[in-house]
């Protein structure tokens, strides 16, 4: 075990599988044969991280050399980091546990800018200097890419370099330039210079900002002859790049807890508000036969049993009927679901929506953006009220009960009656609902946050709305639409506002999110943590005026702290957008109509990539005879496989048994369920040789036999997973009187309490307990403490060898004492302390009470 290693601890935290890697499809290489290590790192949970497609395409990108390993790495959630810091252990990647400091590149995914404290916290767990000036020759380069990176400069002070655009020609570039520096054993200023050269790439150091009188940025200066200014990288062709087939799957349910498959990069449609549609520009749609090849390969790989077709506008992909037509057709009797994320009103017709209940009915969410067809207009959304009304009524029809509408308040030139639009636009899809569903009452959920003018945006000249207007228009919204029966959730404007002022900053924000982190700031991203007080403490501390930033109006000639870091598109195209805008001009989409001349493309390499023909006829499997069997198997759970949860290990062995090509057998029903059922939960952190499982699923001519499906589930299965065939019959109760038995060893001499010695006289902490009449131990369980008296419970008690003890629970009788539990009260331990030693359960039985 590394001696950085905070597995030992791990009991001590919640939702421990964040924190043990070993996922399907997870790389851990032989560090010793590599010649690059690159840490691959989010600032945010591990459940938002592996949500992200972007990750999964560079983990596979960067290990496909064999001289590169690339690990994970992740925020650490409170508990972990109180934990990493009272046991002075530095932040490692989930892989091989290596310290962040002992990487040679350290690449963060920038997605958002309320995560940029928890930047600097897993620097400092990792013991990595936060100001990019201070790393020495060994330290890792930190380089941050991700949408965030097109106005960077908040955070500029703390990163070496930055990557604009897509990652995946360009990473394995970057790390190249720094395997040769490193060999040469050049200094960090001439691999920086290296790094510069490559496309796409900046190195704020080599830049450096004059400020007017105002405090407007008045010239942004090039320090090295040459580089002058940074252009977005752009992959030309999507089709071109290796399949992501391989994705790592997270044995916790995470954000988007299925399989994701890009179908397309990059939107036209020229949404004036859209950041996305701008930085990701122009389309390339990839071909549907590699679509249906990635899909294939994927599902394949993971045991998932629902796709997300990902896309900024996945309804505009050229050939999306026949597409999901052919996936449903292939997938279907399999009961693998599709869902579309991003479909844009207009987009969805009666044949797509027909397919993709086939399965089961995933989730609509419709942006209408504002609450009048005049204000659709000035933001280019391109779609009417009667468009979405068109669409609710078909979506209804088709037997959906809820749909999602996503607004935005505080958009330029909003008027009230924007807004109050908005609960009219709600209350008439419900009436169509109601009408379409004979009287029902469908479930229309109604959300809106405040708009931020985001950099290269039209509306980057354009202030943040007031957080004290937008606070009165949520008010609005909440009684109106409350008033007609319509669900409405929102965010708070002050995490906008916050936001809006990194978005649109400059270098002199840096000490701001130094004194927020400082003053302990974290995962302000999520509701529960958020603290705008604080917020504004920071900024005060820091001689920041948010108003600076956030509510004032750009001039149309001025500098912005941006300007020298290009996505492609002009910012003379973007002015001209700007002023379209406010004389309600609208811009088609030039996938369909003729180019706007925005400066993305070149015509010659980087243009539009629209897909060429059609998929194939997509056969449906033809399954031969077959018989339905239910079938127990034995398995064991030992390992980080302790850690996880009932239902996260349910959902590891439902996804093994697909990866294993196994016909499991479905409920019927809406939402189809896999029929498997499990032993009684183990508690999280104790491991077993002795429990099983039930599960019914399609026999056929080629899956017979019990020992080749366990042969097939162990070649699938996680470490730690190990399945058999089911002998013992000793589990079968006679009835209510029915007592079971199970048996445990505890390894004391393993737990890192015993470093000082702890568990010398087993023998006479057992002794002293048996003397014992009762045993009471304080047992906290959702936050609530209660006492327990766990002898009863505590059939027998010994030493089964040096260090070990053999426990013998009985449950059917009285409080269930689970192992720590029992330890807790043997030991004279607190419950959390004695879930520090490591417990093996070796079998259980059931007998009569009264024999």
């Amino acid at each position: 075990m590394a001696i950085n290693s905070i597995k030992p601890f791990l009991p001590l935290v919640r939702r421990p599988a964040r924190y043990i890697g070993g996922e399907i499809n997870s790389v851990k290489k032989d560090l010793s044969g590599v010649k690059l290590r690159f840490g691959l790192a989010f600032p945010d949970a591990y459940e938002i991280g592996m949500s992200h497609l972007g990750i999964q395409i560079l983990y596979q990108t960067l290990n496909s050399r064999e001289d590169i390993a690339c690990e994970r790495v992740f925020a650490p959630w409170l508990d972990m980091e109180a934990l990493l810091r009272a046991k002075s252990i530095k932040l490692s990647t989930l892989e091989s546990e290596i310290p962040l400091d002992k990487l040679d590149i350290l690449g963060f995914s920038l997605q958002y800018e309320l995560s940029f404290t928890n930047i600097l916290n897993m620097l400092e767990l990792g013991n990595v200097a936060l100001m990019a000036v201070d790393r020495g020759a060994d330290a890792p380069f930190v380089i941050g890419g991700g949408p965030a990176v097109f106005n960077p400069e908040p955070i500029a002070p703390f990163f070496d370099a930055f990557l604009l655009g897509d990652g995946e020609e360009a990473v394995i570039e970057i790390a190249d330039a720094v395997i040769a520096g490193r060999a040469l054993g050049e200094a960090r200023e001439l691999i920086l210079e290296r790094l510069a050269k490559i496309e796409g790439v900046y190195v704020p150091s080599f830049f450096d900002i004059a400020y007017n009188a105002d405090n407007t940025v008045k010239e942004i200066i090039a320090l090295k002859p040459g580089y002058t200014a940074v252009k977005r990288r752009v992959v030309p062709d999507i089709n071109a790049l290796p399949l992501p087939s391989h994705p790592v799957v997270p044995f916790m349910e995470t954000i988007h807890d299925r399989a994701t498959i890009e179908i397309s990069r990059g939107c036209t449609r020229g949404c004036r508000f859209c950041q996305a549609g701008v930085i990701y520009r122009p389309v390339r749609e990839r071909e549907p036969e590699l679509v249906l090849r990635l899909v294939d390969e994927t599902l394949a790989n993971t045991g998932y049993d629902e796709v997300g077709l990902l896309s900024l506008s996945t309804g505009d992909y050229t050939y999306i009927e026949e597409l999901l037509t052919g996936l449903m057709r292939r997938y279907a009797d399999e009961k693998v679901a599709i869902s579309l994320p991003s479909l844009r009103v207009g987009t969805l017709s009666a044949s797509l929506a027909e397919e993709i209940k086939r399965v089961r009915k995933t989730g609509f969410t419709f942006a209408p953006e504002a609450g009048s067809d005049r204000l659709r207009l000035l933001i280019n959304k391109g779609i009417t009220e009667e468009d979405l009304l068109t669409t609710a009524k078909m979506v209804f029809s088709l037997g959906w009960k809820t749909i999602k509408l996503y607004f935005m308040i505080g958009l330029p030139t909003e008027t009230g009656d924007d807004v109050t639009g908005i609960v009219r636009l709600a209350e008439c899809v419900r009436k169509i609902g109601k009408s379409v569903m004979s009287g029902a009452a469908p479930q229309i959920n109604v959300s809106a946050a405040a708009y931020i003018p985001k950099p290269w945006t039209p509306f980057q000249w354009e202030p943040f709305a007031p957080i004290e207007e937008c606070m009165e228009k949520q008010g609005l919204l909440r009684k109106g639409l409350r008033d007609v029966k319509c669900e409405f959730k929102w965010q708070d404007p002050a995490m906008s506002l916050v936001e809006a002022v990194f978005a649109r900053g400059d270098r002199r924000l840096a000490k701001a999110v130094l004194a927020a982190f400082k003053a302990g700031r974290r995962f302000d991203g999520w509701t529960e943590q958020w603290d705008f007080e604080a917020w504004q403490q920071a900024f005060e501390a820091s001689g920041v005026d948010m108003a600076f930033y956030a509510y004032r109006r750009r001039g149309l000639e001025e500098v912005f702290p941006w300007d020298h870091l290009s996505p492609g598109v002009t910012k003379a195209f973007l002015r001209r957008e700007y002023e379209n805008a406010l004389k309600g001009a609208y811009t088609a989409d030039c996938k369909t109509d003729r180019c706007t001349a925005c400066g993305v493309c070149d015509h010659k390499t980087v243009k539009p990539v629209n897909a060429q023909s059609p998929p194939g006829r997509v056969e449906r499997p033809r399954p031969g005879p077959s018989v339905p069997v239910k079938l127990t198997l034995g398995y064991s759970k030992t390992g980080e496989m302790r850690f996880l949860g009932h239902l996260e290990f349910a959902g590891a062995v439902t996804r093994a048994i697909k990866r294993a090509g196994l016909p499991l057998k479905y409920s019927g029903g809406f939402h189809p369920l896999p029929k498997l059922s499990f032993s009684p939960p183990l508690p999280v952190g104790v491991e077993s040789l002795d429990e099983y499982m039930t599960m019914e699923m399609i026999s056929t001519a080629e899956i017979t036999d019990i020992k080749d499906i366990c042969a097939r589930l162990n070649r699938q299965a996680p470490s730690g997973l190990e399945f058999h065939p089911f002998v013992d019959v000793s589990l079968k109760s006679d009835g209510p009187s029915a007592i079971m038995l199970t048996e445990y060893l505890a390894f004391m001499k393993a737990s890192p309490l015993n470093d000082n010695g702890g568990f010398e006289d087993i023998d006479g902490f057992i002794r002293a307990f048996r003397s014992r009449e009762s045993c009471i131990v304080s047992i906290t369980k959702e936050d609530k403490v209660t006492q327990v008296d766990i002898k009863p419970g505590v059939a027998a008690i010994g030493n089964a060898a040096e260090g070990v003890v053999r426990l013998v629970l009985r449950s059917g009788a009285g409080p269930k004492v689970r192992p720590h539990d029992a330890l807790a009260g043997l030991f004279n331990l607190s419950r959390q302390d004695a879930s520090l030693i490591p417990v093996l359960k070796t079998k259980s039985s059931v007998r009569n009470a009264a024999s």
